[in-house]
């Protein structure tokens, strides 16, 4: 598993996901960070955090405490503020369980002083190839090849 420095994560974005984790807010990193996350040659613009629902007030607070805010009610919802612009939120993921049933089967990844649960490349290619959008197309064959290198390492 590659260290978390290879999605470098701003300082808001950490105090964010820290305010997340200690609060109890469960939460998935999902798409192509979660990818990345896990050794995939691959470049994005977003991390993509699913939530199994979006009325939680620790998101708000979460975000109030990096410098931003939540808007849990625009479309998308969204979280905002300087250092914040990288966070997409996600309501639902295509091609998969539910939040509950993949959150059991996530992927625990340590960053700075906290683990943050990202979900496994196995299910990120599902969930782009249900998506189906041109953007999670082009994506498919790399996110592939990320999992059979990923197989055929030695377990670290």
């Amino acid at each position: 598993m590659p260290a978390s420095s290879d999605f470098p994560l701003s300082d808001a974005e950490l105090v964010f996901l820290r305010e997340l984790v200690r609060s109890g807010t469960r939460f998935l990193v999902v798409g192509v960070g979660a990818a990345v996350l896990q050794g995939a040659d691959a470049v994005t613009q977003d991390l993509d955090l699913w939530f199994p629902s979006l009325g939680d007030p620790a998101i708000a607070k979460a975000a109030r405490a990096a410098g931003g805010v939540f808007a849990a009610r625009t479309n998308p919802p969204m979280v905002a503020g300087e250092g914040l612009d990288r966070i997409d939120v996600v309501a639902h993921c295509q091609g998969l369980k539910s939040f509950n049933a993949e959150y059991a089967k996530a992927i625990e990844l340590r960053v700075a002083d906290f683990a943050i649960k990202i979900l496994p490349l196995e299910r990120v290619i599902a969930s782009k190839r249900a998506a189906g959008r041109p953007k999670d197309k082009a994506v498919l064959e790399l996110l592939r090849a990320a999992l059979v290198a990923r197989r055929a390492s030695p377990k670290r």
